[in-house]
């Protein structure tokens, strides 16, 4: 872990344990992730909604226990939104998925092992090709871990919003009749849990995003007023931490192209 590129806006937030406290259910609405009982993983997550990756990862590794969710997420953001070279990106994914399986089998109760194992995988599809993942059997992984993350915690909406984004992108890729038969993925599904993730998150400027591009991928341009809408909803969130503002610069870019 080296050379991580830092967040652009660095002192934009100031989080402290009290700070962070008062925010905790706005902010990890998405994740459903309790609140931390070991002030080392406090400390990583600390980092982590100031925007300091790298550190939060760290501190997250040398934690251990639950400090592997922060390090993780930090990873997955940090690799999504600022890691510029393919290469780190495709293998901070793949270090992530490896470290969430081997947290599954140590806490299989644990529904962010199993999230962020899916998550890592279905970015490092995306990064290697959706085509050439399905054919490595990558997305019945994604599916599966997913679909436990829900059972493990039915209102974990960045689950549904990952899950959705996968019968999207296999559809795009392979059809609907090819999805559905072989891969189990549906349009109806799709659709379903991204509304859902948007009921359950409704102030994410991700859930409005990735349900505005799946909509498109799965019912075409017919959707595209709908979508814009949503683009714009997006971009006029005001950011509570260094992820909500990443997400949130990406999309202003987005509509000024």
């Amino acid at each position: 872990m080296s050379n991580w590129t830092p967040f652009f806006h660095t002192g934009a937030y100031a989080f402290d344990a009290a700070r962070l406290k008062k925010h905790w259910a706005r902010l990890h609405q998405g994740d459903c992730e309790s609140w931390p009982a070991d002030a080392a993983v406090l400390n990583a997550w600390i980092h982590f909604h100031n925007g300091e990756f790298e550190q939060a990862a760290e501190t997250g590794l040398s934690a251990g226990g639950d400090g592997i969710t922060v390090a993780n997420k930090a990873a997955c953001m940090y690799a999504n939104y600022l890691e510029s070279r393919e290469q780190n990106r495709l293998a901070l994914f793949m270090e992530t998925a490896e470290r969430a399986q081997a947290q599954q089998a140590a806490s299989p109760g644990n529904a962010n092992a199993w999230y962020w194992q899916a998550y890592a995988l279905s970015r490092y599809s995306q990064g290697i090709s959706v085509a050439k993942a399905l054919a490595q059997g990558l997305g019945s992984k994604v599916k599966t871990a997913l679909e436990h993350t829900i059972k493990l915690a039915p209102r974990h909406a960045d689950a549904h919003m990952t899950l959705a984004a996968f019968h999207a992108d296999v559809i795009d890729k392979v059809g609907s009749l090819i999805g559905s038969m072989t891969y189990g993925a549906r349009k109806d599904i799709g659709l379903a849990h991204y509304r859902e993730a948007l009921r359950l998150n409704p102030s994410s400027a991700i859930a409005m995003t990735e349900y505005a591009h799946g909509m498109v991928m799965l019912e075409g341009e017919e959707r595209l007023e709908e979508a814009s809408e949503l683009y714009e909803r997006a971009a006029a969130c005001e950011p509570l931490d260094a992820m909500e503002q990443l997400n949130v610069e990406m999309v202003r870019v987005e509509l000024q192209d």
